[in-house]
C-alpha cells in the first residue's frame, strides 16, 4: 500500500499542469506593430526619391572611359520638361562635340533614369545628390578600379550670376559704349543648361561654362555666327577673353571676367 505522503506531491503535478494550460498563447497575444504598406515586399516609397526630393534639374559634366580615345568628354543637361540635351566629345580623336537630345524617363523607384534620344541608343543613370552615375546595359552601377570614372558631377551655381544679361562695358582695360557701327555685346549665363549666350558687338554667341568652387569659372570653346562687321576688334578681343578667363567677380552690380590675380579682362554691367 502506497503512502499518503504521496499525494500532496501529486496535487501539486495536477496544479502546475492546470496552470499551464490556462497561460495564453503567445501567438495570440495582440502585437503593438502596426503593419503599413512601407513593410509590404517591393515598397517605394514615392514621397522620398530622387525625383521628387531633389533638386536634379541642371548640368552635369564627367570624363567617362573610353576602349579606343583618351576618354568622352560628356555633359547632360536635364531639363524640368522631361528633355535632354548631350554634348559629347572623343579626346583625341575629335575637338568638336556630338550633340543630341531627346527625352528621358524615371523608373518606378524615382532613382534612374534613362536617356532616350532622338537618333541613337538610350543611356541609364542612377541619380544622386549632385551627381549622375553612368550605369550599365542592364542598369546596374559600374564596379572595379575605375568606378569613380562612371559619374558625371552637377555643374555648381551661383545665382549672382546666372540667368541675368551682363551688358559689356570695359574690356582689356578700355572702356566700351555701344555705338552706331556696333551692336550691344552682352553675356547670359544659363544656369539650367550650363550653356553662356550674347552677342560679342557682331555676332551672336554660343558656348558652355562650368562654375567651380572659390568663383571659379572654366568657358569652353564658343561658337559664334560668321557675319563681317565693319570693326571687329572688340569681337575678337572678347572672344580672346572667353577663352582666357579663368574666375570672376560680381560686386555692387558689376561682373569682372579675370585671369588668375591680374587686372580684370573684361567688366560687365547688370542690365536694370
Amino acid at each position: 500500500m502506497k503512502s499518503s505522503k504521496s499525494c500532496p506531491t501529486l496535487l501539486c503535478i495536477l496544479l502546475f499542469i492546470t496552470l499551464m494550460g490556462c497561460k495564453p498563447n503567445k501567438a495570440s497575444e495582440p502585437s503593438d506593430k502596426t503593419t503599413t504598406e512601407a513593410d509590404s515586399p517591393g515598397y517605394v516609397d514615392k514621397a522620398h526619391n530622387s525625383q521628387n526630393a531633389l533638386d536634379w534639374s541642371g548640368t552635369y559634366q564627367g570624363v567617362i572611359p573610353c576602349a579606343d580615345c583618351e576618354g568622352i568628354r560628356t555633359s547632360v543637361t536635364l531639363s524640368a520638361d522631361g528633355r535632354f540635351l548631350r554634348a559629347r566629345t572623343y579626346l583625341g580623336k575629335e575637338e568638336n562635340a556630338s550633340l543630341d537630345s531627346g527625352v528621358f524617363n524615371w523608373d518606378p523607384s524615382g532613382s534612374v533614369i534613362t536617356l532616350q534620344p532622338d537618333k541613337g541608343e538610350p543611356q541609364m543613370y542612377q541619380v544622386g545628390e549632385n551627381i549622375l552615375f553612368h550605369l550599365d546595359r542592364d542598369g546596374n552601377r559600374i564596379t572595379g578600379d575605375l568606378a569613380d570614372k562612371y559619374q558625371l558631377m552637377k555643374n555648381k551655381s551661383d545665382t549672382r550670376l546666372e540667368n541675368k544679361k551682363w551688358i559689356l562695358t570695359e574690356l582689356m582695360g578700355q572702356e566700351i559704349a555701344s555705338g552706331e557701327d556696333s551692336k550691344e555685346a552682352f553675356l547670359i549665363f544659363h544656369s539650367e543648361s550650363g550653356r553662356i549666350s550674347g552677342n560679342n558687338s557682331c555676332n551672336l554667341l554660343n558656348g558652355s561654362y562650368e562654375l567651380r568652387e572659390g568663383d571659379r569659372i572654366t568657358i569652353g570653346k564658343m561658337a559664334a555666327t560668321l557675319m563681317a562687321c565693319p570693326d571687329m576688334q572688340i569681337a575678337d578681343q572678347l572672344n580672346q577673353v572667353l577663352g582666357t578667363t579663368d574666375n570672376y567677380t560680381i560686386a555692387d552690380g558689376v561682373l569682372s571676367l579675370n585671369k588668375a590675380r591680374m587686372a580684370p579682362l573684361a567688366r560687365f554691367r547688370l542690365e536694370e
